[in-house]
């Protein structure tokens, strides 16, 4: 049985304030998070000009995380197939050095990850300190999709003495513990659930069947899945509500409209690096005499 109760530790990244916020109470209710845009641009220029100063923004401020070299930022994207995960993750990281960001995709797992616990394969591509890791899809899909589709636990090679009314609660236990460490030891963790309508992925689904250049994107899969939405709506809610923490925080962000959708997100990560109070690194007397001997040098070959 889940208690809500958890200790918090005054040096661990605190979620910031949205109205997209997923409670940590695990009050967060499905029927009540709007898959539409609270609010509007004027028009498409506006958008291009808000979501581009947030873009630099971000940009600035990865140079000094990575210069900084206390925290690694994950960026966990979770939704529906044509909620616009892709796109958005582009528009948001469209200013960020290569150098410093990475970006991960996890579909079906091979056999060697079968062979492990179900967080390896995620884990071994956490970022390091000082880079922005993105997981476009992640860990979470063991608690959703398999959920949905619990026969496939049969070929996760589970001990036979694994409980298997009980393993979904086991894994937010899991998944809780492991977020926590990483918030511990310097991991910003913040995790989007782009929350798009039945009714708009339907039109997505149209347009891609429709739009020539687009019909690539199409599987019979994703009409299959869908036929699954109660199921995977009920998912969402009980994996939201379960592992919404402090450290590790849910954004229920409405997807009807990309790019309401894609400003709030970037603004979501710009407050959460900025409560960082990040900084160049300061350099003592003896490194600031050593940069002088090496400009007198500079100076002197001329």
């Amino acid at each position: 049985m889940s208690t809500n109760i958890y200790y918090f530790y005054d040096y661990m990244f605190k979620a910031i304030q949205s109205e997209f916020l997923v409670p940590s109470d695990g009050s967060f209710s499905l029927a009540s998070a709007s898959t539409k845009s609270s609010s509007s641009f004027d028009d498409n220029k506006d958008y291009k000009k808000k979501l581009g100063k947030v873009v630099n923004d971000l940009q600035d401020l990865q140079k000094i995380l990575y210069a900084f070299d206390k925290h690694s930022v994950l960026l966990i994207f979770q939704a529906m197939d044509a909620a616009g995960k892709d796109s958005t993750i582009r528009a948001v990281m469209s200013g960020i050095n290569p150098a410093g960001c990475q970006v991960f995709s996890f579909k079906k797992p091979s056999a060697s990850e079968l062979d492990h616990d179900f967080l390896w394969r995620t884990n071994k591509n956490l970022p390091e300190r000082g880079r922005i890791g993105i997981f476009n899809r992640s860990y979470y899909e063991e608690v959703l999709v398999v959920r949905v589709h619990p026969e496939i636990l049969n070929f996760q090679n589970l001990p036979d003495e694994i409980d298997q009314k009980n393993i979904w609660q086991e894994r937010f236990e899991s998944i809780q513990d492991m977020e926590k460490h990483l918030a511990r030891n310097g991991t910003i963790i913040l995790k989007f659930w782009l929350n798009v309508s039945k009714e708009e992925q339907k039109n997505r689904f149209i347009s891609r069947i429709d739009t020539q250049e687009k019909q690539w994107k199409w599987s019979s899969s994703d009409l299959r899945e869908r036929g699954h939405w109660d199921e995977y709506m009920r998912a969402y809610e009980d994996a939201l509500n379960a592992t919404s923490k402090p450290w590790a925080p849910w954004y229920a962000i409405p997807a009807d409209d990309k790019p309401y959708m894609r400003y709030t997100v970037a603004k979501i990560v710009k407050k959460s690096l900025e409560s960082l109070e990040l900084k160049y690194p300061n350099l003592g007397d003896e490194e600031r005499g050593k940069l002088s001997d090496a400009r007198k040098l500079l100076v002197d070959e001329d």
